[in-house]
This record gives C-alpha cells, structure tokens and sequence, in this order.
C-alpha cells in the first residue's frame, strides 16, 4: 500500500453542530440550532475560534449553500437578484476577505433577505467575519446590515474546552490520545482549533504511516519533520 493510499484512510469528520465543542460560545450554538427561515445570524470572532465550522455545518442541511471570498460573486448575485426561489439557508464565509463585486452581490443578498423574511420565500442568512459590525472593512450599506438580526462573538476554547475538543476530533478517528500527549500540545502547539484539529488529522496519518502508535515521542518526530520540510 503506498503512503497516499495510507494517508486517505481516515479523513476528517465532517463539520457538524453535534461535533462543536461550544466552551463559552453556547449562546450562539444554541441561536444556530434555532434558526429559522427569516433570521440573519452573523458570527464574528478570531480565526480558529469555529466560524467556519458552524457555517458549514449549517450549510450541510439539505437546501443549503455555502460560500466563501474564494468562490465567484455571480452565483450569490443570482440567487440575489433573480426569480428562481432561494436556498433554504446560505451560509456567507469571511466576509472581511471578499472583493468589492463580492460585497455588493452580498448587499443584495442581505436586501432580499429582508424583503423575503415573512414570505414563502424566506431564507435564513448565516455571514461570519472576524470582527464586530461597525468595525467591519467592507462597504458602509453592507456593514449596517450585518448587524440587522442576531449578531455573536465566538471566543476561543478554554485549555480544558480545547482538549475536550480535541479528544472529540480523534475518537470520531477512531483514535486516543494519551493525557501527556493532550497537554504537551496544550502547552507548547497553537491555541485556536484550525491547527489544534490539522495536527490530531496529521497525528493519526503520521501514526498509520509510521505504524506505530500515537506517543509524545511520536509528535515530537511529526512536528520536526514538519518543520525540517517547511524549512527545506
């Protein structure tokens, strides 16, 4: 079996509501598992603090779109301004990373949105970005409509939150995580969850790869190979 082969064994779990470990962010996860057609939810918080998460476990329903400054503003536009219904729920990525057209196909949406919220056609409006409304770097019209509905900071994980968060990533691997291994990363790794879910998924390859089981010693070996090739 190659390295390739070994390495798509075990992909990571999807993203869902009942995989989100809240720690003080319960409030917002709470409004997410309300939310119904006709509510605009706008998350804000720093990177690895669970926006994408939520937002694609949102977008994971049935009807449902998600979309992120990566992806071209035509669709959103469509959906925006044509005849055609909506999704049942659009999910909206980063917004601060969007270009000025992706901004006002965004507007638009906000705008019908709005206009559909107690009609037939109404949608409900998820939007994230990494700081509070009126601190926004986008367009003016668009700003003030960011704060029309429900609005949450999400907070980073606690030490305890972030390891619960992390032995949750790993058993859905079918894995366990020794405690010394846990708060060795806790202690020295990155703290916001991006990194800390990427480096259980690459413990887990690493592990199959090297078959041997997950230790300290093992990650230790993971991240200075890992840092021997950024380097190289």
């Amino acid at each position: 079996m190659t390295e390739q082969l070994i390495l798509d064994i075990s992909p990571a779990p999807p993203a869902s509501l009942d995989n989100f470990v809240a720690g003080a962010n319960q409030a917002a996860l709470q409004a997410l598992r309300q939310c119904a057609p006709g509510r605009a939810v706008y998350l804000w918080g720093p990177p690895g603090a669970g926006r994408t998460h939520l937002l694609q476990a949102m977008a994971s329903r049935d009807n449902s779109r998600y979309f992120s400054a990566d992806d071209p503003p035509a669709p959103i536009l469509r959906i925006a301004t044509g005849d055609a219904p909506p999704p049942r729920l659009l999910a909206v990525d980063d917004i601060e990373r969007f270009t000025p057209p992706g901004q006002a196909a965004i507007f638009a949406l906000y705008n019908r949105w709005r206009e559909s919220a107690t009609r037939a056609d109404a949608f409900t409006l998820i939007v994230s970005g990494d700081r509070a409304p009126k601190a926004m770097s986008v367009r003016e019209d668009l700003r003030t409509r960011l704060g029309w509905d429900l609005v949450f900071r999400l907070e980073y994980l606690s030490d305890a939150h972030r390891a619960e968060a992390m032995q949750q990533r790993a058993q859905a691997r079918g894995l366990h995580l020794q405690a010394e291994v846990v708060t060795w990363i806790l202690t020295h790794y990155a703290r916001d969850m991006n990194r800390l879910s990427a480096l259980v998924d690459a413990l887990d390859n690493y592990s199959l790869v090297k078959k041997r089981p997950i230790t300290l010693p093992l990650l230790k070996e993971l991240l200075a190979n890992s840092q021997t090739h950024s380097s190289s």
